[in-house]
């Protein structure tokens, strides 16, 4: 992206995408399609005006409505399309199931026929995937030999059998996963995202339009919502350790998660847009390294004042959720040239700092 492009981006005033969208704009020509969802936006008008000063061009839609999809194709006529608007959230979605199919499988159909009936054929698009589609992921046996995890049944979750087994029932040992590995999704939420990557695929197959998919892991870091209850977990928790809550953990605590700082995803999309070639395959997102939500509920707690006995570990859990989680990122290295830069520890202390300056903010505006 050497030269001067168009850039369209879906769910751009999001938490990834503004930021995604002001390192674009810096070199380029940006159009945000964002609904501005109550759920994830406190403040539109605010974020709409701080776009705006940064030369983005906002507009207000939603992925159902396809004459504005229509629309804004025509009059942009976009180089490149990231798509990164989606319903977010595993319990939710099983409450919730035509809203998240209507949203991410629907309006990325929408997506499509917009740009073939506008006429407009971006050279490249790129999904924002998730790696929920994995399921419970890559998993090894006793003897090193690659296995299939049984899904975990409700039966043996309720009486605290967390671990994952393979078919013969023995414990199975997690290793960090790539796209060459099966997907399984076992939420919602997580068909819908394994389907927005089947209908970019093939919708575009034997077109001018090349499709990169970056299969994210937990993004976190400063401006991720502290209110809605289905995004990142770490907002989630600074915000309930902020305000003197007990923090709840579900299983026993040993939930493995890999963290990635929000400015390394920024690079990470960045990245694709700008390699010669697209890979066949998807690319892992994520730090490569799993860290359990105990410990990283524990990292939090100090740097917010507060002591272990703010944890309490309650052995509660939810369908859908998964085990363990980790990143194989060797072909982001490889293909994109991407590493993280930014550690856990440094990115919490981030998201702590930035949290306890937006709650102060929050409590001034209650009170005038």
């Amino acid at each position: 992206m050497s030269a001067t492009k168009t850039i369209l981006i879906t769910g751009g005033a999001g938490f990834i995408g503004a930021r995604l969208a002001a390192e674009l704009s810096r070199h380029h020509r940006v159009i945000v399609y964002d609904s501005f969802h109550p759920q994830a936006h406190q403040d539109p008008m605010a974020t709409r005006l701080h776009m705006a000063q940064q030369g983005i061009n906002v507009r207000v839609g939603d992925l159902r409505d396809l004459a504005a999809l229509q629309a804004v194709f025509a009059q942009a006529k976009p180089d490149l399309v990231y798509h990164l608007a989606a319903e977010t959230g595993t319990g939710q979605s099983f409450d919730h199931p035509l809203r998240y199919c209507d949203v991410n499988v629907m309006g990325t159909a929408n997506l499509v026929l917009a740009m073939r009936q506008s006429g407009v054929r971006p050279a490249r698009i790129v999904l924002a995937g998730s790696r929920a589609v994995y399921g419970e992921g890559a998993y090894i046996d006793a003897g090193g030999r690659p296995a299939a995890p049984l899904q975990r049944s409700p039966d043996d979750l309720a009486v605290g059998c967390f671990l994952p087994r393979g078919a013969n029932g023995l414990p199975l040992v997690p290793v960090p996963t790539q796209a060459g590995s099966p997907v399984a999704p076992s939420s919602v939420y997580a068909a819908t995202k394994l389907m927005q990557e089947h209908l970019l695929r093939h919708a575009f197959w034997g077109t001018d339009t090349s499709v990169g998919i970056l299969r994210l892991q937990n993004i976190y870091g400063p401006g991720q919502s502290l209110h809605n209850p289905y995004t990142g977990v770490l907002s989630i928790f600074c915000q309930q350790l902020c305000s003197g809550r007990m923090l709840n953990i579900y299983e026993d605590g040993q939930i493995t998660r890999d963290f990635l700082f929000v400015d390394d995803a920024v690079r990470a999309f960045v990245r694709i847009g700008l390699i010669a070639g697209l890979p066949d395959e998807a690319i892992d997102i994520g730090s490569g390294q799993g860290t359990t939500i105990y410990d990283v509920a524990r990292k939090l707690a100090a740097l917010i004042g507060r002591s272990d006995d703010a944890l309490q570990i309650t052995g509660a859990y939810r369908p859908g959720d998964i085990r363990h989680s980790v990143a194989d990122i060797r072909r982001a290295a490889g293909l994109l040239g991407w590493i993280p830069e930014i550690s856990l520890d440094t990115g919490l202390r981030a998201l702590v700092h930035w949290s306890g300056a937006h709650e102060r903010r929050v409590a001034v505006h209650a009170a005038e």
